[in-house]
């Protein structure tokens, strides 16, 4: 039986050194990171899938590849309001986890809303990053019908209003909701356009990469030219 630490074992063995500096070159505290791919990630998932006490074992270790693991295993309906925050609380320095992990299985949850809202008050710039990406999801997932269309126009306002004084990765992730919105939300094409127009080009830190930030209005355009406007996602999870 599958323990945190013959996990964590596995996990160390498969680490890369050139996996790991990429890790950090994308701003993801190096001494936290075995470097694993995830590819590797998703060969260990499978052999741990369900195992919804382990997942948050290694989740709390702080170990990257640890955490990301967990979130391909947790089942976010399973989880409590104070269990996600803790997840969100812990993803500091590493915005793969806050950015991805956290939203992934916090949309699972019928506390997503009322956090991802809680999330992007916050000052903590991995906490807002991870509501905003949070909303994404939502917006990515969920009907139409089962969307307040009237608080995600509100949201896309807060974008345009704020987003210039936003924290590094926050600018990040609020620019992708206006892209989510554009992409997933068929009765807000319009005002997500709208609000890509007034944003324009957003300039985020994206460490020692040739990583760039997504124009929305042409990401946008993209997804229209493709005939995919309002196809919706059965999950976040990659």
């Amino acid at each position: 039986m599958p323990t945190k630490d013959s996990i964590l074992a596995e996990l160390k063995s498969k680490g890369k050194e050139n996996t790991r500096k990429i890790y950090a070159r994308h701003g993801m505290a190096a001494d936290r990171v075995y470097g694993v791919s995830t590819a590797d990630m998703k060969l260990i998932a499978k052999t741990i899938k369900k195992q919804q006490a382990l997942a948050l074992e290694l989740y709390a270790t702080g170990i990257m590849d640890a955490m990301y693991l967990a979130g391909m295993v947790a089942h976010g309906s399973q989880m409590t309001r104070k269990q996600l925050n803790d997840w969100a609380e812990g993803a500091a320095h590493m915005q793969m986890i806050a950015e991805y992990t956290v939203p992934w299985v916090t949309v699972e949850s019928p506390h997503a809303r009322e956090l991802a809202l809680e999330w992007i008050q916050s000052d903590k710039e991995h906490v807002a990053s991870a509501g905003w990406s949070t909303l994404s999801g939502l917006v990515a997932t969920l009907p139409d019908t089962s969307l307040d269309l009237k608080e995600i126009e509100s949201l896309l306002a807060t974008v345009v209003q704020s987003i210039g004084g936003a924290q590094n990765r926050v600018r990040y992730t609020m620019n992708g909701f206006v892209v989510s919105v554009g992409g997933y939300v068929k009765p807000l094409v319009n005002q997500a356009k709208a609000a890509a127009n007034k944003i324009g080009a957003v300039k985020v830190e994206m460490g020692e990469t040739a990583c760039k930030v997504p124009l929305a209005t042409e990401y946008i355009q993209k997804i229209e030219a493709a005939g995919r406007l309002g196809q919706k996602r059965k999950t976040m999870r990659c």
